[in-house]
């Protein structure tokens, strides 16, 4: 049983945030609250931003958006709270440094590459941003920048072919950087303007508490509406949001017994 009237929202030509996520929610059957992002760039409106909860201990970008993720709450911080050294160079709180590229000669086995894959990743232009907040989007009380949601697969891939629906883009293209998945994510999606997809990263799997190896999906709070939009309509018009085989039913990736033809339901006879 759907949560939202979908035929009400399909008649509507503009969505508060709070009907987005709802619908985002409810037929994408998200498993965690769609997180709004904003950057902040000027001080005294960074300062002056009330929120429910801030970090006590320094935390990691993927902790304190988690607060508005799972556990409902608006929040806040700024470089001093950051615990993330990763996220620190992404944001532009600080320079990349030797010892940084140090810590990703794991991943390249070379030292040189490590240099060149740390520099290759989504940065804000050093010292400009004063702070970040997180809200789950039906709460948010400003005009997201950035809307980040971890999904399975599947919800991944309707989102995405949504996106396209919604864009008018025929293809969509991905970075994948070695690490800063989700910190990354979030600013490749808001120098862009377009639609992002990560792996969690080894720092996003650990500290941003997932277990299901999902996915992060970033969209450009510009596009979050017309994403929304282009959901709802199509759902109104198919009856459902799962573009699985037919297509129309309401649960995206809808699929008994892995697409066995000898599986099916006929109508009940009285």
């Amino acid at each position: 049983m759907l949560l939202v009237d979908i035929n009400e929202l399909a008649n509507k030509d503009k969505l508060s945030y709070r009907e987005m996520h709802m619908a985002l929610q409810d037929l994408y059957k998200l498993d965690y609250n769609p997180v709004a992002i904003k950057f902040f760039f000027d001080q005294e409106e960074y300062d002056k931003f009330e929120v429910e909860k801030v970090p006590g201990p320094k935390m990691t970008y993927c902790q304190v958006a988690l607060a508005s993720r799972m556990d409902d709450y608006i929040t806040k911080f700024n470089q001093e709270k950051l615990l993330c050294g990763n996220a620190k160079t992404v944001f532009g709180m600080r320079e990349s440094s030797d010892e940084e590229v140090d810590g990703h000669v794991k991943y390249t086995n070379n030292w040189e590459l490590a240099k060149e894959c740390l520099n290759a990743k989504p940065m804000l232009p050093l010292g400009e941003l004063k702070g970040i907040a997180t809200a789950p989007l039906y709460k948010a009380t400003f005009e997201p920048d950035v809307v980040f949601m971890i999904t399975d697969t599947f919800q991944a891939y309707h989102i995405l072919n949504d996106y396209i629906g919604a864009t008018k883009k025929p293809t969509l293209n991905f970075t994948h950087t070695i690490n800063s998945a989700v910190c990354g994510g979030t600013v490749g999606c808001y120098q862009k303007q377009t639609i992002e997809m990560k792996t969690m990263c080894a720092g996003s799997f650990t500290s941003g508490k997932t277990e299901k190896g999902e996915i992060n999906i970033f969209v450009p709070g510009t596009h979050i509406g017309a994403l929304s939009k282009q959901l709802i309509d199509r759902t109104a018009k198919y009856g459902g949001s799962s573009m699985v085989g037919p297509g129309g039913q309401q649960y995206p990736g809808v699929d008994v017994c892995k697409k066995c033809p000898m599986i099916k339901f006929k109508e009940f006879e009285k």
